[in-house]
């Protein structure tokens, strides 16, 4: 049989930043005694087709497609980033990121502009956004925004938008933005951050539902102790890592509540 596959490509920010990962998941599977193989998949590579493959080994992959069930998978363990506000949690939230010469001070201020998202399964591009949204709406006012920009597919192609003046705001995932800042600079130069949504389950490494028990449970294992082994200090600081968590497919639940009350409310999109 082939070996099992990996690949970080949600948080492959620059090619070096995918060679950190890379680095590292050699260094998890040797701990664990598992053959894994890195298997790039860039963009504009759908994420889809990656996580329906039936031979994830440690994958990552979004927690809200984990909830929707969008692909048959096991997860195993979430990156815990380094930085204040995940506290020393495998967590997450969406900046939401205007033009730095802008001249919002709120999010209400860009009402009545542009604005966009990634794909309809994303959390941090979707999910989040529309859920954070959804408290600024009234029956006066069921649409927030005078255009919404779909689609974008990627956290760089709201990066870049906003940066262009496509749209006026758009979320982004903050441990993307994390890494996205450290390693590439001029890509932020002339963007802050607005507003930030309220704290999510980080994405997990997924391995695929018919991956041996065994194999798991020795990743898992691999991933969780990582932070204590000497090799993982350098890549510790650039991937601004602090270890990893377990994760569970009860983990990402949650997700699945903001969905219920967006779509309870009328509120399918975010408008």
């Amino acid at each position: 049989m082939r070996p099992w596959i990996t690949n970080a490509r949600m948080y492959a920010v620059t090619p070096e930043v995918e060679a950190l990962w890379r680095g590292l998941l050699e260094h998890i599977a040797a701990d664990a005694g598992v053959a894994l193989d890195y298997v790039p998949h860039p963009a504009p590579q759908p994420l889809e087709e990656l996580w329906s493959r039936g031979d994830l080994g440690a994958v990552l992959m979004c927690g809200y497609p984990i909830a929707l069930r969008l692909a048959p998978v096991t997860p195993i363990a979430a990156p815990i980033p380094h930085v204040d506000w995940a506290a020393h949690r495998a967590v997450y939230r969406s900046d939401l990121i205007v033009r730095e010469d802008a001249p919002y001070r709120t999010l209400e201020d860009t009402f009545g502009g542009r604005a966009g998202w990634t794909v309809a399964h994303s959390q941090s591009g979707f999910n989040a956004f529309r859920h954070h949204l959804l408290g600024y709406r009234t029956p006066r006012r069921p649409a927030l925004y005078a255009e919404m920009v779909e689609n974008l597919v990627t956290a760089r192609a709201v990066l870049d938008s906003v940066r262009a003046g496509r749209i006026d705001v758009g979320p982004l995932d903050a441990y993307w933005h994390l890494l996205i800042a450290r390693h590439a600079p001029h890509l932020t130069a002339g963007i802050r951050v607005l507003a930030s949504t309220p704290l999510t389950p980080m994405p997990p490494f997924v391995a695929a539902a018919g991956a041996p028990e065994e194999m798991v449970s020795r990743l898992r294992a691999s991933f969780t102790g990582a932070a204590g082994k000497p090799w993982f200090r350098r890549f510790a600081e650039p991937l601004s890592l602090e270890g990893f968590a377990e994760a569970t497919e009860a983990s990402f639940a949650p997700l699945l509540e903001w969905d219920r009350e967006a779509r309870e409310a009328g509120f399918e999109r975010p408008a």
